[in-house]
């Protein structure tokens, strides 16, 4: 018997302990806090892609670990910050999510534990997850890893660049000292 699962509405255990997989896409638009990060894109809008599988780890006199690893990837539309084009900014996710029964309990174990510690629910948000983790990864100054066309540094600032032509080398102190005298 197979039971289907709701990305919206999931029951975690009951989803690792099927050792279910659930996996789909949804336009960027689905996704309103971060397609607030995006750029107006012309053309087809980005698609954000997932995939989540459960699985219950067993252990030795207890009821066993619930865990759900997540996968998402989408690319973001957004202004190269080093030449001011649009770039489409790859956004990638790959984390794994150990569940415990209360929210107190998660709290207290994230603190100590190197592992995403959250709280079981029978209607947890799997979509949220996925957005506050690709969130995450939107970079502060989003740029190409190679811009499409070379960067020409320039000022057109003509007092700048007077008064530079204008300034004095600070070394040009140095020259003026007798540096062949030694201390007595």
């Amino acid at each position: 018997m197979s039971k289907d699962f709701s990305a919206t509405r999931l029951d975690v255990h009951a989803f690792a302990q099927a050792a279910g997989l659930l996996q789909g896409q949804a336009p960027l638009s689905a996704f309103t806090r971060l397609a607030q990060d995006a750029q107006p894109h012309t053309g087809v809008e980005p698609e954000v892609r997932w995939e989540v599988e459960g699985e219950l780890v067993e252990e030795a006199g207890g009821a066993g670990k619930v865990w759900l690893h997540v996968y998402a990837e989408v690319g973001l539309p957004m202004v190269c910050q080093r030449c001011l084009t649009m770039a489409s900014i790859p956004l990638e996710v790959d984390r794994s999510f150990r569940f415990v029964d209360d929210e107190a309990t998660a709290e207290l174990e994230d603190d100590d534990s190197e592992e995403d510690v959250l709280a079981l629910s029978r209607e947890f948000n799997l979509l949220e997850l996925i957005e506050d983790e690709l969130l995450m990864e939107v970079p502060v100054v989003p740029r190409h890893d190679a811009c499409p066309e070379p960067v020409t540094l320039q000022s057109s600032d003509t007092d700048f660049e007077e008064a530079n032509t204008q300034k004095e080398n600070p070394f040009d102190v140095l020259r003026s000292l007798d540096v062949g005298k030694s201390a007595d």
